[in-house]
């Protein structure tokens, strides 16, 4: 049967292509995390069509017959940090692997990224996946960073620990308090917020070429509306040095309902100055606590981590967070994929 690409805009696109799209979505997410329940049509149209606008997206589409088997995307940000990067990610079905499809679609994510003046490229890749790290290193790609996803099973968080971590930082860190957001933040609270999201360009980045990012009131705006229209809820926990008024550090978890027994861990920073007071444990431990309290389905929590975070990784393991998934972060440069892509046939099979 013919395959064919096309480009793929959500917006305009029919119920059927939106249909077919969201089969290929929960193939690949079944492939990656098979323990999770497939999501509903809704969940796919919610992430389609309610992207922030800071995010410039475009995807392309492989069909044979009225089945998507691949797809690809080119994400780049409109902000004022990282204008030479694009964020991409190809995906095949495994029978359809070894055919050449992931190379034509990542010809035309190089395409993409030039007419944006792009120079790097940058993909998560599953760990799992020796043919994507042979395939991206064939490619002439450098490993930039490796993480792990790691999952807290909560039937087996030791309660008694948790209220021990609040108690004690409580007592460790005086003159400190601890304030909880649920959704969105207050349009007089941006800017604060904008400044404490900052602390995370402490994370370790390894090998990347990234610059750190700004977070603005806009971005933040955004964001808040794009969770809204996706069912997503966000808790937001920070702590405030009461003397200066100053946020010395937070945490966030963000709860999908159409996979309710799943909680994500976004992220939790303590800005320098205010570390070694163990406010990460506080902060950890009582958002945990508020799970364990408002949200009996959930049942698991996920979190990304870099593997050479030492600190956030030591606060994790103690709570029983488990490594579930390893990523790898590859980076390569857009005259790179160019080149490759015509001077090597064997990757017409990639």
């Amino acid at each position: 049967m013919t395959m064919r690409i096309q480009e793929f805009e959500a917006r305009t696109a029919s119920e059927a292509v939106l249909r077919a799209y969201h089969e290929f979505s929960n193939q690949m997410y079944a492939e990656a995390w098979p323990e999770d329940q497939a999501a509903p049509i809704e969940n796919t149209l919610g992430w389609l069509l309610n992207a922030p606008p800071m995010l410039d997206v475009k995807r392309w589409l492989a069909w044979q017959g009225d089945q998507v088997i691949a797809a690809a995307e080119l994400e780049t940000w409109r902000a004022e940090d990282n204008q030479h990067l694009g964020f991409f990610e190809v995906n095949v079905l495994p029978a359809c692997r070894r055919q050449g499809l992931g190379s034509q679609l990542l010809g035309l994510v190089a395409q993409e990224a030039r007419l944006r003046n792009r120079v790097k490229l940058q993909a998560w890749v599953d760990g799992d996946s020796a043919s994507g790290q042979a395939w991206l290193a064939k490619l002439g790609g450098k490993l930039g960073l490796e993480t792990h996803t790691n999952q807290l099973n909560l039937a087996g968080v030791d309660r008694a620990m948790l209220r021990r971590w609040v108690e004690r930082a409580e007592e460790r860190a005086q003159g400190f308090v601890l304030e909880t957001l649920v959704g969105p933040f207050l349009e007089t609270s941006l800017e604060e917020m904008a400044q404490l999201f900052n602390v995370m360009n402490d994370a370790p980045r390894g090998d990347l070429d990234m610059e750190d990012e700004k977070t603005t009131p806009e971005h933040i705006r955004e964001w808040d509306e794009s969770m809204s229209r996706r069912s997503q809820e966000r808790w937001h926990m920070h702590i405030r040095h009461v003397a200066t008024g100053e946020l010395a550090g937070y945490t966030e978890t963000v709860w999908n309902p159409y996979r309710p027994d799943l909680l994500h861990q976004w992220g939790t920073g303590v800005w320098p100055k205010y570390r070694n007071l163990g406010l990460g444990r506080w902060l950890k431990a009582a958002m945990l606590e508020k799970v364990l309290r408002e949200r009996p389905q959930v049942k698991r929590v996920r979190t990304g981590n870099a593997d050479s975070n030492g600190p956030m990784l030591k606060i994790n393991y103690e709570l029983g967070f488990k490594p579930y998934k390893a990523w790898k972060t590859w980076q390569i440069e857009v005259e790179q994929v160019e080149q490759a892509l015509n001077t090597q046939p064997e990757l017409a099979l990639a």
